[in-house]
């Protein structure tokens, strides 16, 4: 294992000696003609096959959906129908659940408690114990609960046509639930059925149900107060938090003060989905992938008022397949992708994101990223789950300084000792 994380580094610090004035670099990594001379410059040739698994994981019976970190445990769900607790660091497995509940799309670690969104529609919470590997998860309520249930199903208004002569409370997805994020006391869900749903965390009521897209809904993303919802129908949306008129007609609970509203709609390129979105730490740019293999880039203006100004900043040919999945870690991005590759890019002080490395190893298209925001050496874990059912784990550095990688892969040995 100790050799993998030297053949890594060695290779990346030897393929980034290249330069960037090669025109004739693969089309793949070349940006669109619309935006070619606003982002040539800041593109480097990739480093390619730099970057060696520290552990594969093949415990899963279906490909691996999800990915989260809850405490001193990493969370993998598969769509086969399991979950799996490996105990960190040597990667032990520690228990497993969620057995029969359905294929497992989405899962989010908050405090005491782990939420899982399944394709029957349901979202189902678990509570954490440490006492034993037997019961450590263990189920305690399916939202919606039934007590929102018996709230609700005696008045017609709270019902809602899905389909043609078919109809449901407003509080339930009618379709798989494809996506969870959580902030600030809040659960948003995503689903196949186009809407967001707004759950507090506190009691699990559902307070809102926006009909938020034209499509599937396939990614969340949420913080500083904003939600954003990425589609098939080649949005992004922003959605903020306002004070509820008394004259509000939305589908929402009556207890809730406050409504979520459109603040912002991202365009991206025509007839593409959006698969995945990522918000920067200061909030001021917005990253999508879409399944064309485009990685998109959207700008936050100054002008205030009830609608946020974005702008569109760049778009660039980051893989060869569609992009499944991201994530963020400081001033880098992390992108899976159809192609069975791992896209990193790093952040440049104007915001746009320039692509200096490429993980391979997965035998199939990877479908989730979860990274660590702890340092290792002057690294960060990157975990990735693929279709190829593995679950794989990489140490990625955070610069390609031959001699600064020299030095944190020593201190990197040093904490392995």
């Amino acid at each position: 294992m100790v050799r993998s994380i030297q053949e890594g580094v060695l290779m990346s610090s030897s393929s980034s000696s290249t330069t960037s004035n090669n025109t004739d670099s693969d089309d793949s990594l070349s940006p669109s003609a619309s935006t070619k001379s606003f982002v040539l410059g800041t593109i480097r040739p990739p480093i390619t096959g730099a970057y060696k698994p520290l552990a594969v994981l093949s415990a899963h019976v279906g490909s691996v959906s999800s990915l989260a970190l809850c405490g001193e445990f990493l969370l993998s769900a598969s769509q086969g129908k399991d979950i799996i607790v490996w105990q960190q660091p040597d990667l032990k497995i520690f228990a497993k659940f969620g057995q029969g509940d359905g294929s497992v799309k989405a899962l989010v670690s908050v405090g005491s408690k782990v939420f899982t969104a399944h394709q029957d529609s349901r979202i189902r919470v678990w509570k954490v114990s440490r006492r034993n590997s037997e019961n450590a998860f263990r189920l305690v309520d399916t939202l919606p609960t039934t007590k929102d249930y018996l709230g609700k199903f005696m008045k017609q208004s709270n019902y809602v046509q899905t389909r043609r002569n078919h109809k449901r409370l407003w509080i339930e997805h009618a379709d798989s639930i494809s996506c969870l994020a959580v902030h600030a006391g809040i659960i948003y869900s995503g689903s196949w059925d186009k809407t967001l749903k707004v759950w507090r965390l506190s009691d699990l009521k559902c307070l809102e149900s926006i009909k938020a897209h034209d499509d599937a809904i396939n990614g969340l993303v949420a913080g500083d107060g904003r939600v954003y919802s990425a589609s098939a129908d080649g949005k992004i949306k922003i959605w903020g938090k306002e004070k509820r008129k008394q004259n509000e007609s939305a589908l929402s609970s009556s207890s809730s003060s406050s409504l979520h509203v459109l603040k912002a709609t991202l365009e991206g390129r025509a007839e593409v989905s959006v698969n995945s979105v990522v918000v920067s730490g200061d909030g001021k740019w917005v990253y999508g992938g879409g399944s064309d293999g485009f990685v998109m880039g959207w700008e936050k203006g100054e002008r205030g008022g009830d609608l946020e100004e974005w702008r569109s900043a760049f778009e660039m040919k980051g893989h060869k397949m569609a992009v499944l999945c991201m994530c963020v870690v400081g001033e880098m991005v992390c992108s899976g992708s159809a192609d069975k590759s791992i896209g990193l890019w790093r952040r440049e002080k104007s915001g746009i994101l320039c692509k200096f490395g490429v993980i391979d190893g997965h035998e199939g298209p990877v479908k989730c990223l979860q990274a660590s925001p702890n340092n290792v050496g002057a690294g960060f874990m990157l975990y990735s789950g693929g279709l190829d059912k593995s679950l794989r784990v990489w140490w990625v550095p955070k610069h390609d300084n031959l001699e600064e990688k020299k030095q944190s892969f020593k201190t990197l040995l040093m904490q392995k000792v």
